[in-house]
């Protein structure tokens, strides 16, 4: 039997009477998909084209969450040899750069694996969770799914604005 799934634009309202672990789930599942949708579709050279004074571009977007879902869940909630924490300034600016082979798919791809891996992972710990942070102290994994949730509420807003900017759709479909 096939699959069936949801739009995740649901998500939020399907979770309006959950439990508290659903919503935050919910809302972060909702950000991720906004920000996949304003990639696809888009030319290679649209996705890398800048529009701002920064260089910022919705590849680059996209590179720089697909980094920071691996730094916050698996880097730092179940590090394996070689995974460290990114912490500088630089390392977050860094994940922005694109590379020769990053297209619009491979992009994509990267983020939904590097997504469903932090869920993979997330769900192995209770909320209360806490862990070592090397700038915070510790921080527990709701702390971690909020923050993760305006990480990428933020972007998904930056990608909207370029998305409009490059052919003038707007919104979270």
């Amino acid at each position: 039997m096939a699959e069936i799934r949801l739009d995740p634009t649901l998500g939020p309202v399907l979770a309006s009477t959950g439990d508290e672990r659903s919503v935050l789930e919910s809302f972060l599942d909702f950000h991720r998909s906004v920000v996949l949708r304003k990639l696809r579709g888009l030319s290679e050279a649209d996705a890398t084209h800048r529009l701002v004074p920064s260089a910022t571009t919705l590849a680059g977007l996209v590179k720089h969450l697909t980094v920071v879902e691996r730094n916050w869940f698996l880097s730092l909630l179940a590090p394996g040899p070689g995974d460290d924490y990114l912490t500088s300034r630089e390392d977050a600016t860094a994940s922005f750069a694109l590379a020769d082979g990053d297209t619009v798919e491979r992009l994509a791809a990267a983020y939904e694996a590097q997504c469903a891996q932090s869920r993979e992972v997330a769900a192995r710990f209770d909320l209360d969770h806490t862990v070592p942070h090397p700038q915070l102290g510790e921080v527990s994994l709701r702390w971690i799914l909020v923050h993760m949730i305006e990480e990428t509420a933020r972007h998904a807003g930056h990608a909207d604005i370029l998305r409009e900017l490059t052919d003038g759709s707007t919104g979270a479909f």
